[in-house]
This record gives C-alpha cells, sequence and structure tokens, in this order.
C-alpha cells in the first residue's frame, strides 16, 4: 500500500535536525492519535473543551491558568493582546489599532528575533534595551535590570524576555522590575522543553505569561501550543481567539475559566481568530502533556542516547568523519567533516532518501544529529546515505 505521501506526490525525509517546522515537526505517538481520531468523533462546546485544557495545564505548569494555543507563536501574540486590552472589550474590538492603550512591550536589544514578529503583530511597538557586547566581542556586558526600569513607563503594556540559559538579565531579576512598575512579564519558552522541570520554573521565576510550543519534544500535534499563566490574562486570550459569534444569554463557559461577570460585554471575533486550535488538537496536546510528565527525563534521554549509540555505531569506518556524542537533556550526535560541509548538506538533501541535519556549525566543518524525530528504522538509511555522499 502507497503511503499518503506517495499519493500526493510528497516525498518524505529523514529528519536529523529536530522538531523544526520546516520539516514538519515531531512524530506523534501512537496513543496522542488515538486521542486525536477519538476526539473527531464528536463535538464539544470549545469553551468548555478549553476551560478542561485549563486545568490541565494549571496542574502541569502551577500557573493560575492555561490555553491550548495553535502553536508558540500564536501563543505570544495572545498573551501581548491580552496584557494590551486587559478584559475590556472595546479594547479588543479596536486592536491592532491601539490608540489609547498601552503600546510597548520592552525587549532586550540581545533577545530580538523573527518569531517576536507575532508580539509586533497586536499591534504594538518593540522598545529595545541594553547593548549587547558580549555577541559583538566589543565587551562581557548585555542589558540589565535598571536599563529596563528606564524604558518602563505608562505606555509599556508587558516587558517580553526569551528563555535561554545565557539571557541576561535573568527572569526573576526582569520579573522583579517589572512587577514593581505592574507590567506583566510574558516569556516565549517555545523550545524549553524538555527538561521537564521548566513547566514549573518560569512560573515560578515570575512570568505572568509563558508559551510553549506543542509540536516539538513535548511530542504533541505540530499546530499546537501552551500558554500558561495568570487567570485574568489567560481569560483575555480566550476572549480574544474564541468563535464569540453567539449571543450573550448562549455563552456560559465554566466561570473559572471566563468569568462573565468580569466583562461589560462580549467582544467580536478578536485579532487571535487567526490562532484558532481544534477539539483534535487541543486534546492531543492533553494526552502528550501526560505523556511527557509520565516519562522520567533521564529515561527520556537515555532512549533518545541509545538512538544515537546505534547510528555512531553504523557511521564507523567511514573516512573523512569523526563522531562524537554530546551528552545533555537532549543528547547529540556531532559529525567533523573533514571537508567543506555545504556541499555535504547539499547532496544529503538533494538525495533519495532525503536526509536533513542541524546545520548551523557547517562553516566549521560539523553537522550534528538531533534525535528526537529520527526512527529505529531510518538509522540504515541515514548512515548509508552519509557513506555514500563522503564516500
Amino acid at each position: 500500500m502507497t503511503s499518503v505521501y506517495a499519493r500526493l506526490g510528497v516525498r518524505p525525509v529523514i529528519n536529523g535536525k529536530g522538531p523544526a517546522t520546516r520539516l514538519s515537526g515531531g512524530r506523534i505517538r501512537p496513543e496522542v492519535l488515538a486521542a486525536m481520531a477519538e476526539a473527531a468523533g464528536s463535538c464539544v462546546d470549545m469553551a468548555d473543551l478549553q476551560a478542561a485544557a485549563s486545568r490541565r495545564i494549571a496542574q502541569a505548569t502551577g500557573a493560575e491558568a492555561g490555553l491550548v494555543t495553535s502553536g508558540a507563536a500564536a501563543g505570544l501574540l495572545l498573551a501581548t493582546a491580552a496584557c494590551v486590552t486587559g478584559l475590556d472589550p472595546g479594547r479588543m474590538a479596536r486592536l491592532p489599532q491601539i490608540a489609547g492603550m498601552p503600546g510597548e512591550v520592552v525587549v532586550a536589544r540581545s533577545q530580538r528575533n523573527f518569531y517576536d514578529h507575532a508580539v509586533r503583530t497586536a499591534g504594538v511597538r518593540l522598545v529595545e534595551v541594553g547593548l549587547p557586547d558580549r555577541y559583538a566581542g566589543a565587551g562581557v556586558r548585555d542589558a540589565e535590570p535598571w536599563e529596563f526600569a528606564d524604558a518602563i513607563g505608562p505606555d509599556t503594556a508587558a516587558v517580553l524576555w526569551v528563555a535561554d540559559a545565557q539571557a541576561q538579565p535573568g527572569l526573576a531579576q526582569l520579573a522583579e522590575v517589572a512587577h514593581a512598575a505592574g507590567v506583566p512579564v510574558i516569556v516565549d519558552a517555545a523550545a524549553q522543553l524538555p527538561p521537564s522541570a521548566n513547566l514549573r520554573r518560569f512560573t515560578d521565576e515570575g512570568a505572568d505569561l509563558v508559551a510553549f510550543s506543542g509540536g516539538k519534544a513535548l511530542g504533541g500535534p505540530q499546530a499546537s501550543g501552551i500558554l500558561a499563566g495568570r487567570r485574568d490574562l489567560i481569560m483575555a486570550a480566550a476572549l480574544q481567539m474564541l468563535d464569540l459569534d453567539v449571543w450573550l444569554e448562549q455563552f456560559r463557559p465554566n466561570p473559572d475559566f471566563i468569568d462573565l461577570s468580569r466583562l461589560r460585554g462580549l467582544p467580536p471575533h478578536g485579532i487571535g481568530r487567526p490562532c484558532k486550535v481544534g477539539k483534535e488538537q487541543i486534546v492531543g496536546l492533553l494526552t502528550a502533556l501526560d505523556l511527557f510528565l509520565a516519562e522520567d527525563d533521564r529515561e527520556r534521554s537515555q532512549r533518545w542516547l541509545q538512538l544515537l549509540e546505534a547510528l555512531q555505531a553504523r557511521l564507523a569506518g567511514i573516512a573523512g568523519m569523526a563522531t562524537t556524542i554530546l551528552p545533555g537533556t537532549v543528547p547529540l550526535l556531532r559529525l567533523d567533516l573533514e571537508r567543506e560541509a555545504w556541499p555535504v548538506v547539499m547532496a544529503l538533501e538533494g538525495g533519495t532518501p532525503s536526509v536533513r541535519l542541524d546545520v548551523e556549525q557547517h562553516r566549521s566543518g560539523r553537522l550534528v544529529v538531533n534525535p528526537i524525530c529520527l526512527g529505529s528504522e531510518e538509522l540504515d538509511p541515514l548512515a548509508g546515505r552519509l557513506a555514500a555522499v563522503l564516500g
């Protein structure tokens, strides 16, 4: 029987890059697929389903509430919109026109990236602080807490912090400064799982809203994500994403999720409406979250490590290449080539089967294999392609 991709004329790839969106994300476990198929067979009120998701996300993250989004970028848009409008339906109706609303989000200059376009989609302006001398090679300093304090003013809707081990200032310091000024902190933690402790870490350190990807190592559907945080902000985010083409009398959400007594009216479809998520994605994400939490970080890492060790054994003896396993929460296999790496990259991607690796270090003659999206049945063809190209 031909595969669905073959029938569509689409060529599958061997994904040694990791759960990148351009490579369709990660693999979904059978339990997640089964839950999604079951969810697809019935209809539910989406506000009820998101309310149930909120309770489960709150349990897993330690936040007050949660929302399943259509990805981490969607979470950033919804988080920003929530911080700008609060629970004012009039403001929700006007976005991305932000006249009369706080329209600035403060961020360290060193943390600007392609994904903050999702923040700007809400209509806000990013205010950069700090000079990243440590990256420019001109010094050791980066943004500091006092610079955020100076930049925060009456037009500040939120502070944005991109989760990274090297981020300066640290989240706890930044949250202290922001909260002293009455400003919420949004954390982009899209790729910060594993370890599972990160589900709670950012909330514990003072984040008001945290966005995670659902389709990376968490193992959920690719078009899914988690937004966790303060109950009032999650309510504002949900109201700007849900289908609200309904009479107020018909809209009866769980008050722990959306408290209608705090609203002076029901807003129209919000700026986050294009970010809608289906019942299948919500159920799949929650199932993946349970499976992720049920597996110990060490067990997960060991499973990936064994996969890389098996691949390393298959690559032994290939001339012109040395291999090194890099330990970590997500272990990696580094390939050090004795030739220019870019022609190798192009040959691997253009051949059959097409092999995609992490090529960030190709200028140094290094390619990296990430095990998250690899199946054991792909190790032989992957090794064969490398042997053919290098041989």
